[in-house]
């Protein structure tokens, strides 16, 4: 969770961790964040593990344990908005897409994709997709489980 490939991955990791972090770790509190973080990335890694036993491509990154922030975002801010650069052609877009849209779309693409690999041999497109699968769902999962407790940490916004 905490190695990278080069620049580019930890930056497209910590750019979602700075959009959807900060909120998931205000509701959470900086100690359970990082426990619910651990959780999901380990959560995720099995995940892959469990769909990719044969694998011999090492899996680094933290974007499982990402997946689970993304996750816990779509429960607990459903009606939030997120602020979305779409470049078409050489004309910048900036919208704003409902963050269950998006994340939605985020996670049919990453379930696509960790479908379509299953066919693919041995060291094709090296992306951990059931990492990212099982870290946003386990997130969805600890979310819910948690505010069924009726904690006020975990009420929507």
């Amino acid at each position: 969770m905490f190695m990278h490939v080069g620049w580019l991955h930890l930056f497209g990791n910590m750019l979602y961790l700075w959009i959807f972090g900060d909120n998931v770790e205000d509701k959470l509190g900086h100690f359970r964040f990082v426990l619910f973080y651990l959780l999901c990335g380990l959560g995720a890694a099995l995940c892959q593990v469990a769909l990719s036993p044969d694998s011999t491509i090492p899996t680094v990154g933290a974007s499982g344990a990402i997946a689970g922030v993304l996750g816990a975002y779509l429960v607990s801010f459903p009606r939030s908005k997120v602020v979305t650069f779409i470049p078409i052609f050489i004309f910048p877009w900036i919208v704003q897409i409902p963050a269950v849209l998006y994340l939605l779309f985020w996670f049919a693409m990453q379930l696509l994709s960790g479908v379509s690999s299953l066919n693919m041999p041995e060291g094709t497109g090296g992306v951990a997709w059931w990492a990212h699968v099982g870290g946003f769902l386990l997130g969805m999962l600890i979310t819910v489980i948690a505010r069924s407790g009726r904690s006020a940490r975990w009420q929507p916004a």
